[in-house]
């Protein structure tokens, strides 16, 4: 199904630029709040990975843990801004290229139709 929507005829790249309604900064900071406070994956991170790196006898537990959140947050989000800043700018090249646009969707469409056809054998296979 998501190699025949990318190979269709008409079909569109995922990359392809779009307008979308504009959002106030209020809503877009309540949706990236929320997505990052309802991530279970930070949550298995702080509770397994923090505590290897935190030792009660270098000072207060608190402390420890509030510098270590504070410098992954900061790492997180620098990281995420890099990620957004080459995204507009991938964004922005493909939209004054649009040869790549077509071939990355043909490209993304055969690589989806081969994952499919080698998922089918292997069901086959197993049964």
């Amino acid at each position: 199904w998501l190699a025949w929507q990318a190979l269709k005829p008409g079909a569109r790249s995922p990359f392809e630029a779009q307008q979308l309604p504009v959002d106030s900064p209020r809503k877009l900071v309540i949706m990236g709040f929320l997505t990052s406070a309802l991530n279970p994956k930070i949550a298995v991170f702080y509770l397994s990975i923090f505590p290897q790196f935190i030792h009660p006898e270098h000072g207060s537990v608190f402390s420890q843990s509030l510098i270590l959140g504070l410098t992954q947050i900061s790492v997180s989000f620098s990281v995420n801004l890099l990620i957004a800043l080459f995204a507009a700018g991938i964004a922005s090249w493909f939209a004054s290229n649009p040869t790549w646009l077509s071939a990355q969707r043909y490209f993304m469409g055969f690589v989806l139709a081969g994952l499919a056809v080698r998922l089918m054998f292997e069901q086959r296979r197993t049964n």
